[in-house]
């Protein structure tokens, strides 16, 4: 028993190594726990759009199987709110969230309700320790706070990998959009792209908490919507028979010879409108008039002014050709169209075009003239205003609203019109200054089919001209303009044009990210000074693994050293 016995002295000195061990294990535990941390900072300074308010806490919340959505509300549309939540979670956890429904907040599962006193769109992010609660406006704010939240997941878990809970950092974010119209125009007249395109389209914009979709449906080039009433829309004016795939000024125009065509059912719109709208997102279809209507001149030659002699264009530019102002068949036409378009799209909005319309045929058209003389107007540019109001008082009697670009205001335009105004600004500041309704929309900030590098030869064949990102970050949208004024600017919108992009790979090299850029300018613009481009860059980093996880080609330029602000 003697030889078990430990001497006091050695019993002490062993104690004081254990202790030491203790103190050495807890401190290394502090500091992987700290590290843990500030990996959730980082990733949380990826949130794009920059909410309004943000604070991190020091915690962390822990979600697993066991994790819930409790609703507070019955609003049957939360629902599709955490869908694309619930789908990236099942992922790397293996299955959804349940959904459960109580009167009163439950721990350890993410509670869901509604404020009234919250404007729609806004919201409201506290992840604790023991609960996550998120407040919306409406379920389109909890729609917008899951959207944050995926943001805030690690990158893994964005990636698909396995794991049995997942960490979020406790935070708080109070948030909602400045700009109640926050969109993008995908043309599909020069190059249609099939439904399933177009939804993943749709997507992207709900990726970047942008709620409108500006299809761009009829051109020069194709008719893309059926009208069942019209089918010589979709049987001629859907196809041309070859398209330019090099233009080059003096040299001759080099075409692929192959017929393009293609255009959406009825069926398919209505779907598609549906997908839309469980991401909260409203399709507003443009039907361009009375120009670029060349497709529909070569279905129905008599909606022109010749009457004859007409075909589906071939080459990106502005053709002479446009619908007949002084045939009442015209009118007939368009009214039966949008008959058609209002059934399908419910959008309060129909975009009528009205941009640049020539007036050749106009001129020599001696219907046209009788009706310049008959309704007492001036010229063909007023002639231009008459049409467009037709078209408005067509609109109205189906309960619908125009847009039009920033040429409509031309000839005296519609007050009750909204003006998208693409030719720089200075459309909708003279628009809002008359108290017409305004989208900002300009070439110069918002096309994102204008080349991204001055080194033109790395970038896929343009139309031209020249917009990195940080020039479409330093876009102000009230610039200009009175407080006053300042109150009709709806919103902002991002437009790509598609005359070389063939393919969704070329759209997404255009629009991404410069289309982060225009979402946070729609989104945060309240933020102010706080908006800097090297802030923005910075998270641009975090938020570029959402384009890698979903294989979304996108320009490099600003992740790059040398970028285009250095």
């Amino acid at each position: 028993m003697y030889l078990l016995e430990i001497h006091p002295l050695k019993k002490y000195i062993m104690l004081s190594i254990r202790l030491k061990y203790w103190i050495l294990l807890c401190f290394l535990l502090m500091i992987f726990s700290a590290c843990g941390e500030k990996i959730h900072r980082e990733k949380y300074y990826g949130v794009v759009p920059k909410p309004n308010v943000m604070e991190l806490g020091q915690g962390r919340f822990d979600l697993s199987r066991r994790t819930k959505f409790c609703f507070l509300d019955k609003d049957t549309l939360l629902r599709y709110s955490v869908e694309n939540f619930n789908t990236i979670i099942e992922k790397s956890i293996g299955e959804k969230l349940d959904i459960i429904i109580s009167d009163k907040p439950v721990n350890k599962s993410i509670n869901i309700s509604l404020d009234s006193e919250l404007e729609e769109e806004a919201y409201r992010l506290q992840i604790c320790s023991n609960r996550i609660d998120i407040v919306g406006g409406t379920a389109k704010g909890v729609f917008y706070a899951l959207q944050t939240m995926q943001q805030l997941l690690p990158n893994s878990v964005l990636e698909g990998e396995q794991a049995d809970r997942i960490e979020l950092p406790e935070i708080k974010i109070t948030d909602k959009p400045y700009f109640k119209y926050r969109g993008a125009m995908l043309d599909v007249g020069r190059y249609y792209f099939k439904p399933e395109e177009i939804k993943q389209f749709i997507d992207v914009l709900a990726m970047h908490k942008m709620n409108v979709f500006h299809w761009h449906l009829t051109e020069d080039y194709g008719w893309r919507i059926e009208i069942k009433k019209y089918p010589n829309l979709t049987k001629v004016g859907s196809i041309r028979e070859k398209s330019p795939y090099r233009m080059e000024r003096g040299k001759p125009i080099q075409f692929d010879n192959k017929p393009h065509g293609g255009f959406y059912t009825q069926e398919e719109i209505r779907d598609i409108v549906k997908y839309a709208a469980e991401r909260f997102i409203t399709i507003i279809p443009e039907i361009e008039l009375p120009g670029h209507a060349t497709a529909a001149l070569a279905s129905y030659p008599y909606l022109g002014c010749k009457g004859k002699d007409y075909k589906v264009e071939t080459i990106w530019r502005v053709t002479d050709e446009a619908f007949c102002a002084g045939r009442e068949s015209t009118f007939k036409f368009l009214d039966d169209v949008f008959t058609e378009i209002v059934d399908l799209f419910p959008s309060k909005y129909v975009h009528i075009g009205g941009d640049e319309c020539r007036k050749v045929r106009w001129e020599a058209c001696p219907m046209c003239q009788k009706r310049i003389k008959d309704e007492h107007l001036k010229d063909e540019i007023e002639l231009q205003s008459y049409f467009v109001k037709r078209v408005e008082k067509i609109l109205q009697s189906k309960g619908r609203k125009i847009i039009g670009w920033d040429e409509i205001l031309e000839g005296g335009g519609s007050s009750t019109a909204t003006v998208m105004s693409w030719r720089g600004v200075e459309g909708g500041i003279e628009a809002a200054k008359k108290g017409n309704r305004v989208i900002m929309a300009p070439s110069s900030y918002c096309y994102l089919d204008f080349y991204q590098s001055k080194d033109m030869s790395k970038e896929p064949l343009s139309i031209g001209g020249y917009l990195p990102i940080d020039s479409v970050y330093s876009f102000d949208p009230l610039k200009g303009l009175t407080t006053k004024e300042s109150n009709y600017i709806e919103g902002v919108q991002a437009n790509i044009w598609t005359a070389f992009m063939d393919t969704t790979e070329i759209v997404y090299y255009m629009a991404l990210p410069r289309l982060a850029a225009v979402a946070e300018v729609a989104w945060s613009y309240q933020n102010g000074e706080t908006l800097t481009y090297s802030d923005f860059k910075d998270r641009m980093a975090d938020f570029r693994v959402l384009y890698d996880i979903r294989e979304l080609p996108y320009a490099k330029y600003m992740f790059e050293e040398n970028d285009s602000i250095k």
